[in-house]
């Protein structure tokens, strides 16, 4: 049993319906209609499996105004049927918590936890994908991405810093050493 599309008296696409539905519809026999296999929009009379619809209607009906042409949906709504979806959007998920984890563990950074803003967007991606949300999962993935490289170059910055920290303290440790043994060697104590 297919799925039907049709357009309203005012010109607008409806559907899916199955032709039981229809008969709710209160479609008539000039009535645009389409489901998928077909090349083209055409007149409801024109289809076998939706005869049924007009046996019991004996009253005429005036022709409706002329539909201007209107293309099938790009990817109509299919039950059972075998749907072409866009992939997921990668989520960002993991690499958000550990961008924001780790630097803070690690370093003690606060500013990592900026981070927590690209776990929120990321927990976004799957739940809105599921409900067909394609463009605003493929946005909360932009924007997981964006706040999760923004923390990770942060925690990168602060452990770097931390190295050039350490590395300072270790040259001036030595450095002082040094002016020590100089010191001492010459007689001088200090």
């Amino acid at each position: 049993m297919n799925r039907y599309f049709y357009i309203d008296s005012e010109g607008k696409q409806k559907g899916t319906f199955s032709p039981e539905e229809l008969k709710s519809e209160n479609i008539k026999k000039d009535t645009l209609v389409w489901a998928p296999g077909m090349s083209e929009w055409v007149r409801a009379s024109n289809v076998a499996e939706l005869d049924t619809l007009f046996v019991d209607n004996a009253g005429y009906y005036p022709p409706q105004p002329a539909a201007q042409p209107v293309t099938p949906p790009a990817q109509p709504l299919s039950y059972g049927g075998s749907l072409q979806q866009q992939p997921m959007p990668k989520s960002w998920l993991i690499e958000s918590i550990l961008a924001t984890v780790l630097p803070f563990l690690l370093c003690s950074s606060i500013f990592s936890l900026l981070g927590i803003i690209g776990i929120v967007h990321a927990s976004k991606v799957e739940s809105l994908y599921a409900r067909g949300d394609y463009t605003g999962s493929l946005e909360a993935s932009s924007q997981a991405g964006k706040w999760t490289k923004i923390a990770m170059w942060i925690g990168i910055a602060w452990v770097v810093l931390w190295i050039v920290a350490i590395i300072l303290l270790i040259a001036f440790g030595v450095s002082m050493a040094g002016i020590s043994d100089v010191f001492s060697g010459s007689g001088y104590e200090i």
